[in-house]
C-alpha cells in the first residue's frame, strides 16, 4: 500500500508506470481566499477530476457532499480509472482539494492512492514536464467503489456524539471562524463551533503549499491529546478536513472520519448546539 503523501522526485521516476493515473483536482474557486497563476497548464497526462461537479453529490444543497456510490464509480469510469489504478492527486495550490479526494477514494474504498506533496507549483518549479490544460476522453474503466460508511459521519451522529464524547472533532477552520468572531464565508451561518471539538487550522500543518515534516507534525498532534481516540474532522465544506485528516494520519494510528456536512451545514441547523 502506497504512502497518502508522495514527494514530486517519487512521481517524476514513476511516470511510466503502466498503472499510474494522475488526478488534477485544481479548483477554479474557494472560500479560503487562496489563488493560482497556474491555470492553463498540468501535469503531463494529468486527468482533470471535476470535484464541484461530477464529484460531488449535485442532489444535495450543501456543497462538495460526497456522492452515492453508484454515481462516484460511473465519474471514475469515465476518467479511465481501473480497479488496479495508482492514483496520484495534485493541485495548482501545493496542497489544498488534494487531500480531499485522496479521503473519497479511501472512502470509496481505492487503497491505491496519494497526494503530491507540493501539488503542481512544486512541479513546476523542480522543471518537470507539463503541458497545456486540454479536453480528453478515455476508455472505460473498470473501477468499482466500496463505499465505507464508517469514514463519513452526518449530523445526527455528530449531535449524539457531544454527549457521548466517544469521538474527538478537530476543525480545520481558521481561529477566528471557530471562535465566531470573523464572519462565515457563506451566508446565513452562525458563528461559532460544534461543543467540545478543539480547533486545528489547516494552515498550521503546512507550510510553502507543503505539509510539514513529519516530526512537527507528530507534536502539533501529540499537545492535542488524542491518545487513542476515534478522530471527526470538520471545517466550511469538508474540504480542508480533509488536509488535516491525511496529516494525522502520517504520524497517528487513531481511526478517522470526516463530518461531510461540516459547519456549512452544522452553522445553519436550528436544534444544535454551538459553541463560541
Amino acid at each position: 500500500m502506497i504512502s497518502p503523501l508522495v514527494s514530486t522526485d517519487w512521481l517524476k521516476s514513476h511516470l511510466n508506470d503502466p498503472n499510474l493515473i494522475i488526478l488534477d483536482a485544481s479548483m477554479s474557486e474557494n472560500k479560503s481566499g487562496k489563488s493560482s497563476n497556474l491555470g492553463d497548464v498540468q501535469i503531463i497526462n494529468a486527468r482533470f477530476f471535476d470535484l464541484k461537479n461530477s464529484f460531488s453529490d449535485k442532489g444535495n444543497s450543501l456543497p462538495n457532499m460526497l456522492p452515492e456510490e453508484a454515481s462516484f464509480t460511473a465519474a471514475c469510469q469515465d476518467l479511465g480509472i481501473n480497479a488496479d489504478s495508482l492514483i496520484i492527486v495534485c493541485d495548482n495550490l501545493g496542497v489544498y482539494s488534494s487531500p480531499r479526494v485522496w479521503w473519497m477514494f479511501k472512502a470509496m474504498g481505492h487503497e491505491s492512492v496519494a497526494v503530491l506533496d507540493g501539488g503542481l507549483p512544486k512541479w513546476i518549479e523542480q522543471g518537470f514536464p507539463t503541458e497545456p490544460i486540454q479536453k480528453s476522453t478515455y476508455s472505460k474503466g473498470t473501477f468499482s467503489a466500496k463505499f465505507r460508511p464508517s469514514m463519513v459521519k452526518n449530523a445526527a451522529q455528530i449531535l449524539k456524539n457531544i454527549d457521548q464524547n466517544v469521538a474527538l472533532v478537530i476543525d480545520a477552520r481558521s481561529a477566528g471562524r471557530f471562535c465566531g468572531i470573523e464572519p462565515e464565508p457563506r451566508k446565513d451561518l452562525k458563528g461559532g463551533h460544534i461543543p467540545g471539538s478543539l480547533n486545528l487550522p489547516f494552515t498550521e500543518v503546512l507550510k510553502d503549499g507543503q505539509f510539514l515534516p513529519k516530526e512537527d507534525l507528530k507534536l502539533i498532534f501529540e499537545n492535542l491529546q488524542l491518545k487513542d481516540r476515534s478522530l471527526v474532522f470538520t471545517c466550511g465544506s469538508g474540504l480542508t478536513a480533509c488536509i488535516i485528516l491525511l496529516a494525522s494520519q502520517l504520524v497517528q494510528k487513531n481511526t478517522t472520519a470526516v463530518y461531510d456536512g461540516s459547519w456549512t451545514e452544522w452553522g445553519q441547523l436550528n436544534d444544535v448546539p454551538i459553541a463560541t
